[in-house]
């Protein structure tokens, strides 16, 4: 669903979709979407402003990547408000941060698109990028990996012992007389 900045000129415009896995590229091909993604909301011109775009709604989707941990599949599920803000490319904002002028922090969460407005999966793709935790965990208390032997600690537990290394002298034991 594309929204274009001439009839956002007239009028506010809504989204009410849902969206099957595929429909979205998250470029991540270790990101999937697991349920459909549901998103309504509105889209809207900032008054006063030289076709600066504002999206605001909320998602629910279901998202599966490897754990950071284990590497086994991790549920993420996502049921989110969102407010987003772009600015036309042309309008010449990019071109001063470009130039060295600073940007501000609210300037700093902006997006920006080209041609004639913004399209709504490419604003979802985003906030579900946004909304995705740093650290993806297939459960809070998940074990991890063993270094030594490679072992899902999950699944069975090993016994291997890594001693605590201090690196900070590992150069020096290197260094010969």
């Amino acid at each position: 669903m594309f929204f274009h900045v001439r009839d956002l000129e007239l009028r506010a415009g809504r989204f009410d979709v849902e969206l099957p896995a595929g429909a979205i590229e998250y470029l991540d091909p270790k990101l999937r979407q697991m349920s459909l993604l549901r998103a309504a909301g509105m889209v809207e011109l900032v008054t006063g402003s030289l076709g600066e775009i504002r999206v605001k709604g909320h998602v629910t989707v279901e998202m599966q990547a490897e754990c950071d941990r284990c590497l086994e599949p991790a549920r993420i599920p996502l049921d989110s408000d969102f407010e987003l803000y772009y600015r036309p490319v042309e309008a010449g904002y990019l071109e001063e941060t470009t130039l060295g002028t600073a940007l501000d922090s609210g300037e700093a969460e902006m997006g920006f698109y080209e041609g004639e407005g913004v399209e709504l999966n490419d604003v979802l793709r985003e906030h579900v990028l946004l909304a995705l935790p740093m650290q993806r965990l297939c459960s809070m208390d998940c074990k991890g990996i063993c270094p030594v032997c490679g072992q899902n600690r999950n699944q069975k537990e090993c016994a291997c012992r890594t001693a605590q290394a201090d690196d900070r002298w590992a150069a020096l034991k290197e260094f010969q007389h």
